[in-house]
Parts: structure tokens; sequence; C-alpha cells
């Protein structure tokens, strides 16, 4: 992606070896799903849309990651492995508890680190201390769920936290020695594709190592959809080709050393509504490489 190193280089840079994630479901809730910050998740949420389908069963963290080793071990010989706490809130629990689970991913052969999934008011610093302690030499990667950078927008999609909390959340991970990413979501409703640049600015001021954006997708069953199909909300019907044209202005905007992880993301068909590109991942990047070659 023009100056931005591959996210694969990076990791290999990185571990020293070249690793694949594997995602693990621990059983996690959501402080927007129990009450805690509010009820229903966000607008937009199906999580089902992406939990492999080796993480979806209540097995044991060291048997989902066998099963994922196994799963990709058919494809890769002599690959590493990252857990990834993917779904819902990953560090939503007792710090003692949950660093029981961090410690028996990486007790598992050929697991070499950790990616864990969160959202940035559930971060505090007795558990940034404790990963500390873990993190070595680097094996500890944070990835924080921030959407947007405008307050807004969160509000409208039922986040239950600011921009300021990520802003937070950012800055004390970092200090405590451990790689932090940010997720975010273009095309979220009330959003003009100014809003969105106006996001990368501000991702641009951040101690962040890696980034992930996705166009948002629609899918059955969410609030969201309920909300466009009775006309209270619209969103921005990107085509393929105008949402690779965005992705190309966002990487030029973008600060250089950032990794980008993945600029699109694909949702069971089954569950999606729109936008229905048809695409593959390789195919939308030969689409942005037309733009940003």
């Amino acid at each position: 992606m023009g100056e931005h190193r591959h996210y694969g280089d990076f990791l290999k840079e990185h571990f020293g070896c070249t690793v694949q994630k594997i995602s693990v479901n621990a059983g996690f809730s959501c402080p927007n799903r129990d009450g805690t910050k509010g009820r229903g998740g966000c607008t937009y949420c199906n999580n089902t849309s992406f939990s492999p389908e080796y993480c979806n069963h209540p097995v044991s963290i060291t048997e989902q990651l066998e099963q994922g080793k196994q799963f990709f071990s058919r494809k890769y010989k002599d690959m590493r492995y990252l857990a990834y706490f993917q779904s819902y809130t990953n560090t939503y629990g007792d710090t003692k508890h949950l660093m029981n689970l961090y410690r028996e991913a990486l007790a598992v052969e050929d697991v070499v680190g950790l990616v864990i999934a969160t959202r940035p008011d559930c971060v505090d610093d007795e558990l940034l201390a404790s990963l500390a302690e873990v993190n070595h030499p680097g094996n500890v990667m944070m990835e924080f769920g921030a959407e947007s950078a405008h307050d807004r927008t969160l509000k409208l999609v039922n986040r239950g936290h600011t921009w300021a909390d990520v802003v937070d959340a950012v800055k004390r991970t970092v200090a405590h020695g451990i790689d932090c990413g940010l997720h975010f979501i273009m095309g979220l409703p009330g959003e003009t594709r100014e809003d969105m640049l106006a996001t990368v600015r501000a991702i641009n001021e951040l101690p962040v190592t890696t980034v992930k954006f996705h166009q948002l997708q629609v899918l059955k069953g969410t609030c969201l959809a309920r909300q466009i199909e009775e006309g209270e909300l619209d969103v921005i019907r990107w085509t393929a080709q105008e949402y690779a044209g965005f992705c190309a202005k966002i990487l030029n905007l973008l600060r250089p050393d950032i990794v980008v992880e993945r600029m699109v993301s694909q949702s069971p068909d089954e569950l999606l509504l729109f936008p229905r590109w048809g695409l593959k991942n390789y195919q939308f990047m030969n689409l942005l490489n037309n733009f940003h070659g």
C-alpha cells in the first residue's frame, strides 16, 4: 500500500518468524450489552459476522488454539501463531482471571504472542501492568475498537465511549510498553467523507503501531438495519470503485509509519444486506492499487 508496510511483513519482522492469527472466543460479554454501559450493543453489531467456525464452541482456549493450528497447518508448514482474543470485549473481567486466560494461550506450543481486541474504556492500569510483565519480547498487542474520532457518531451508534477514551487508552497502553492498534469503520451514519478524513488526521496524532479500516457493512437483524429500513437514518452506499478511491485518500493522508492491516472486510453472505460487491479481498486490493499505486 504505497509507503505503508504490509501487515504480514510487519508481523514477521516484529515476531522474527511467519505468524498466523488464530481467533479464540473466551466467552466474554461487553459492557455495552450487559447494562454497565448500555443495552443492545453497537447498532451495527452482529458478532457472528467475524467469529470463525473453529471458535464458536464452548471449549477451552487451549483446545480452540489447537483446532486453529490444525486448520492452518494444512496450508502452511513451519507456521507460528498469535492467539487473537477477538469476540466482544476481551479485557472485560477480573485481572487475575484475564491473565490466567492469556497465560494459557501463551503456553500453547508454537503460540508466540497475543492480540487482544477490546474497548478503549475497558483497560485499567492494573491489567496493563500485568500484561507488561508477560510482554517479552514485545509479544502482546492491544487492538482498540475506536470506529470514529467523532463523539456525535459514537453516540449515534451506541458505542458507549468517547474519542477521549480512545486517546487515553492508547497513551496508557503505549506507556506500559505495549504496541497498540486501532479499528475504524468508514461510512458510519451521519458522517461525510471529510468527517472520515478528519478521523485519519486524529489517528496521526496518536502513538499507534497498526490500524484497521473497513467499510460499514449493514447486517441483517441489527438495530442499524432497522433504522435504515424505517427511514430514520441513511448511510453512504459506496460502490467498490468509490470506496477504493476513498481508501487511496486515506492512505495518502495516514502517517507513513503506521502499518495498515486492512482496508476492507467481508461479512458472511447470509448476514450481509449491503454493500454486496461480490469481490474477494485481492480483487478489491487490485482496485485500490489502481488509485494508489
